[in-house]
């Protein structure tokens, strides 16, 4: 019997230590040594301090700064631990809104949010993405239309001329990947990183 097991056992051993161990452990070491940055996590240093990812959204609300899509990533209430409070950007709980187009709560807060955009930028249709969430709640890019549409609100509090801050945005809009994959995007916390840098000048 011992005869028919021991196949088996050996099997199951091997594979773990080759798909659970070997496996994983090579392709960290490789990935530290071709895209060391990536690996780490694609961290933004400023100062010699860690402020972010550039892979995971923040939660800008100042006027002076360019925001990024709502988030609906929530945390548990520190008040009462059975509920949930919002926590927008929290990547310790990634997670969509999963409101339907029928929702009442979904379509009440977006339609609050399409009247804040607009009251900083009258004169353009507000971009879809700055009153959606996406999926993960922890995107950090947003549409180079939802950039531009928040450049005149952006000059205004910076007291900059619109089209230098608009510039600013086509400098850091990002292309399809090898043109194809994709869309064009614009990292929200790279964008307000160079506008410190100016205000820094």
């Amino acid at each position: 019997m011992f005869a028919q097991i021991r196949p088996a056992l050996v099997m199951i051993i091997g594979l773990s230590l080759i798909t659970g161990l070997a496996y994983p452990l090579g392709m960290t070491g490789l990935a530290q040594l071709v895209f060391p940055e990536q690996a780490g996590g694609s961290l933004v240093v400023r100062n010699g301090q860690v402020i972010g990812s550039a892979l995971i959204g923040q939660n800008f609300t100042a006027e002076r700064y360019f925001h990024g899509r709502p988030s609906a990533t929530t945390a548990a209430d520190p008040a009462d631990a059975t509920k949930s409070v919002a926590a927008p950007y929290n990547a310790a709980n990634s997670s969509g809104a999963n409101a339907g187009p029928t929702s009442k709560a979904l379509i009440e807060r977006m339609t609050a949010d399409v009247d804040a955009l607009k009251a900083g930028n009258p004169a353009a249709p507000v971009p879809i993405d700055l009153v959606t969430t996406s999926a993960s709640g922890l995107d950090p890019d947003i549409t180079p239309a939802a950039a531009l549409f928040q450049v005149p609100r952006v000059a205004k509090a910076r007291g900059l001329a619109p089209e230098q801050v608009a510039a600013l945005v086509t400098e850091h809009t990002q292309g399809r990947l090898l043109g194809l994959i994709g869309e064009p995007r614009v990292n929200v916390l790279g964008l307000n990183l160079a506008l410190d840098a100016i205000g820094a000048k």
